[in-house]
């Protein structure tokens, strides 16, 4: 082992194969279409040993939640960081082309989508309202853009989004056509095996 790399105890290692089957599993089913034990099978563990991880389904789906935010902000990071030197419009199109990139997944994008569907749940709510924030604050930081073009910036990512679960750049209708003009699309990637 490296110097400051840190060894994963099986404990953790389960654990991070459990939120990993998470994302997945909810991205398929959603919170109310997705029991613990199915998040557990796809993990390959017993239901019990995922209740001794998550004290019940929401907060599994929570920690689905929140590392699919921490991989966007890492993606995100990443963009920012290959143009120090660039305009604020310039990083905010870098920043979205690594956000099509990653809407790319299924699981990263349907996962949102379940979140948002399930906003009702006061611990999602939280968790779906940090996640924007984070991104906001990352998109303002990085880019230096004022207010109007950061909202910009998410608004067209919630477009992007909207029209990616929808699978609108597929379709030859004047509504998809408007609605997709000038936006780059990156083709899904194949659902990951179970």
């Amino acid at each position: 082992m490296t110097p400051g790399t840190r060894s994963l105890s099986t404990a953790d290692a389960r654990r991070d194969a459990v939120i990993d089957s998470a994302v997945h599993v909810f991205a398929r089913s959603g919170l109310s279409g997705t029991t613990v034990a199915d998040v557990a099978d796809h993990a390959g563990i017993s239901p019990a040993y995922v209740f001794k991880l998550f004290s019940g389904k929401t907060p599994l789906f929570v920690a689905a939640l929140e590392h699919c935010y921490a991989r966007i902000l890492d993606v995100l990071e990443a963009a920012a960081s290959r143009s120090p030197d660039a305009t604020p419009a310039d990083v905010l199109d870098r920043l979205g082309a690594a956000y099509a990139d990653l809407i790319a997944d299924r699981d990263v994008l349907m996962l949102q989508v379940h979140a948002q569907a399930a906003v009702d749940d006061p611990a999602i709510a939280e968790t779906v309202r940090a996640g924007i924030a984070r991104i906001t604050d990352l998109a303002a930081a990085r880019s230096r853009a004022g207010d109007t073009e950061v909202q910009r910036f998410m608004a067209y990512g919630q477009l992007c989004h909207l029209l990616t679960a929808v699978d609108a750049f597929t379709i030859d209708e004047p509504w998809a056509t408007t609605l997709t003009a000038a936006i780059r699309h990156t083709e899904p990637t194949p659902p990951h095996p179970h």
